[in-house]
């Protein structure tokens, strides 16, 4: 909704208005936890979502859909600017192949098989280990705020579909930022002054 502000007899009106905006498919962020691991603190994290049959069409075919997670960790600061401790990028590409009549999830080196694509997609919306802050990282006795979420990653795409994608809510998947409080523990406190000090 967008609107303009008018002044109606010494009063401040809002005249409202309908816009016609392409809303996005949703992603829900179900579940969000961060815990203790033995490269750092590690993300886990549950996606929900309805998918597409264009997507579904657009996979089958043989172009690839990319996914992305995104996560934060920020130290709020009533005295100062935040400090944004930690921002991290993880991205899942789907793809299908015809010869094996398979489809695969990959992230970096790692890639899992699937025979439907069901099964990648229940893969799809469950992260699980995700290293997002390295042992040793310094971190103070203080709340953090974490966020993630996740998105297709529309840059990705041919453009041919980059531009139906402006038009066509099919092509959208986000979910909004899920936003919680964390504290790290006295452990991974002591685990980050050690590191420092060899």
């Amino acid at each position: 909704m967008s609107g303009l502000w008018t002044r109606l007899g010494g009063a401040l009106l809002a005249v409202v208005w309908p816009v016609a905006v392409a809303t996005a498919g949703e992603i829900e962020v179900r579940a969000a936890r961060l815990a203790a691991a033995e490269e750092g603190v590690a993300l886990e994290a549950d996606f929900g979502f309805d998918f597409a049959p264009r997507l579904a069409e657009i996979v089958a075919s043989g172009i690839p859909l990319y996914f992305l997670v995104e996560f934060e960790l920020v130290r709020r600061r009533w005295w100062w600017f935040d400090e944004r401790t930690v921002s991290k990028r993880l991205q899942l590409r789907l793809s299908y192949h015809p010869l094996s009549r398979q489809y695969r999830l990959s992230t970096g080196l790692l890639q899992q098989q699937f025979a439907t694509l069901a099964e990648a997609l229940k893969v799809l919306q469950r992260v699980r280990h995700w290293i997002v802050l390295e042992r040793g990282a310094v971190l103070a006795e203080a709340d953090y705020e974490a966020a993630v979420r996740m998105r297709l990653d529309l840059s990705q795409l041919p453009r041919p579909f980059q531009l139906s994608a402006l038009t066509s809510r099919e092509l959208h998947l986000e979910s909004a930022w899920r936003r919680f409080l964390w504290r790290p523990s006295a452990l991974e406190r002591s685990e980050a002054r050690e590191e420092r000090a060899q």
